[in-house]
C-alpha cells in the first residue's frame, strides 16, 4: 500500500454466535475471501480493503450496538450487514439517518428495503426479499402443483411474521386461505402436535418460515407425525446445520428457495468454490447462499468505488450503485441490479427450487440444472 494510502474500511455485521451463527459465519467467510482477492491485486488504487467485523449475536440489541459502533464512531466507510430480519430492522435507522451505505447480503425480510423509499434510502440488498420467496413458493405449490390446502408454520420473530404475511397475501390473491397456521418461538423443541393438526386439517403442502434450528425441529416433527404432504421453505432449510440437527431421513425430499446451487456451470462460481475450500474455511458450506451473496456484495461495492473514484460518501455510493456497470458474480450476472426505485438486486426469475437428496442440495427440476449456466436477468 502506497505511503499515506488509507485502507478502505469495510464494516461487516453478522451473527457469529447465537442461533444464526451457521449462516453468519458463512457470510464472514465469503466476505473475507472477496477482500483477500481484492487485496491480492492491490486493492482499490493501492488502497487495501480492511474488513472490520462485529458479531450481532443474532439479537437486535447487539446488532444495534454494532451498527452504532461502526457508523457513529466512524470505523467503517460502508457496511455489509445482517442475516436476521429482526436484527436488521432494529438498526436501519442508524445507517439511514447518517447517510451511511448499508449492503445487506443475507437478511430477506421484505420490510428491510421498503422501510424507507428507495429514492431516499441508503439500504441495498443482494438477497431475495421474502415477498419474492412467497411469490415463488405459492406459484410452485398452487399454480404449478395445483395444491390448494396449505398449512403455514412461522416462527415468532420479525422474519417469521413478515414471511407469514407475504404468504397469506399470495394465497389471498388466489382466493385461498391457509388451512392451518402455527406460530412458535425460537428454541422450540418439538412441533409434532402442530404437524398432526395440520394433517388433520387436510394440508396438502407445508410451508415453514423459520431459521435453521427451527427448520430442523419442523422437519423432525413432520417425520414423527407421519405427515406426507410436501415440505417447502425459504433458504434457511438449506443450511448445513439443518442436515446435522434433523438428519438426512427427516429432510429427504424437502424443498427450498435458492439463489444458487453448488455446481460448476458458472466460471466465477467454480473459482469461488475452489478458493473457498482451499482456504480451509469449512469442509462443506454452512450456507452456500450466505457465503456467495456476501462475496458478491464486496465485489459490487468495489465496482461502486471505481465509479466514485474512491469516494465513500453515502450519496455518491448510492448513486453509483443505482447506476452500476455490469458485474459477473458468483450468484448471477448483475446487469443493472439496482435503480433509484429498486434496491433489491435479485428478481423472481433468478430463483431456483432446491431439494435435499441424499444429504446434498440439488436442483429439483432437471431442466433447471441444464439451464443453470444461462444468465437470468432480474426483470426478464
Amino acid at each position: 500500500m502506497p505511503d499515506g494510502a488509507k485502507p478502505v474500511r469495510v464494516g461487516l455485521i453478522t451473527p457469529l454466535t447465537g442461533g444464526s451463527s451457521d449462516f453468519g459465519n458463512s457470510t464472514r467467510f465469503g466476505a473475507e475471501l472477496a477482500v483477500a482477492e481484492i487485496n491480492e491485486v492491490g486493492g482499490y488504487m493501492g488502497r487495501k480493503f480492511e474488513l472490520i467485523v462485529r458479531d450481532d449475536e443474532s439479537t437486535p440489541a447487539a446488532g444495534l450496538k454494532a451498527a452504532e459502533d461502526l457508523v457513529l464512531n466512524g470505523k467503517a466507510d460502508f457496511t455489509l450487514g445482517f442475516c436476521n430480519t429482526g436484527v436488521a430492522m432494529s438498526a436501519l435507522h442508524v445507517f439511514q439517518q447518517n447517510k451511511h451505505l448499508l449492503m445487506v447480503p443475507c437478511a430477506q425480510g421484505t420490510s428491510i428495503t421498503t422501510k424507507y423509499s428507495p429514492a431516499d434510502s441508503y439500504v441495498f440488498r443482494v438477497a431475495p426479499p421474502d415477498l419474492l420467496n412467497a411469490k415463488f413458493l405459492i406459484a410452485e405449490i398452487v399454480d404449478r402443483r395445483k395444491l390448494k390446502r396449505v398449512a403455514i408454520f412461522a416462527d415468532s420473530t420479525g422474519y417469521g411474521e413478515g414471511g407469514l404475511n407475504d404468504l397469506i397475501r399470495e394465497l389471498d390473491l388466489r382466493g385461498l386461505k391457509p388451512v392451518y397456521t402455527a406460530r412458535f418461538p425460537l428454541g422450540v423443541t418439538t412441533l409434532t402436535e402442530e404437524m398432526k393438526t395440520a394433517k388433520t386439517a387436510g394440508a396438502e403442502a407445508i410451508v415453514v418460515y423459520a431459521v435453521g434450528p427451527e427448520q430442523a425441529t419442523a422437519a423432525k416433527s413432520r417425520l414423527a407425525a407421519g405427515v406426507q404432504a410436501p415440505y417447502f421453505a425459504p433458504w434457511p432449510l438449506s443450511f448445513r446445520s439443518v442436515l446435522e440437527n434433523a438428519g438426512a431421513r427427516a429432510i429427504e425430499g424437502t424443498m427450498m428457495v435458492q439463489t444458487i446451487v453448488q455446481d460448476n456451470l458458472n466460471e466465477r462460481r467454480a473459482s469461488f468454490i475452489a478458493r473457498y475450500f482451499k482456504q480451509g474455511k469449512e469442509r462443506r458450506f454452512g450456507s452456500l447462499i450466505a457465503a456467495a451473496q456476501s462475496y458478491d456484495a464486496v465485489h459490487i461495492m468495489l465496482r461502486a468505488l471505481l465509479q466514485t473514484k474512491g469516494a465513500t460518501s453515502g450519496d455518491l455510493l448510492k448513486n453509483a450503485l443505482e447506476n452500476l456497470r455490469p458485474y459477473k458474480g458468483v450468484v448471477t450476472s448483475y446487469l443493472q441490479p439496482f435503480t433509484r426505485d429498486d434496491h433489491d438486486a435479485i428478481g423472481l426469475t433468478m430463483l431456483w427450487l432446491g431439494v435435499w437428496r441424499n444429504g446434498n442440495i440439488e436442483y429439483f427440476y432437471p431442466e433447471d440444472a441444464r439451464s443453470a449456466g444461462v444468465v437470468r436477468r432480474k426483470n426478464l
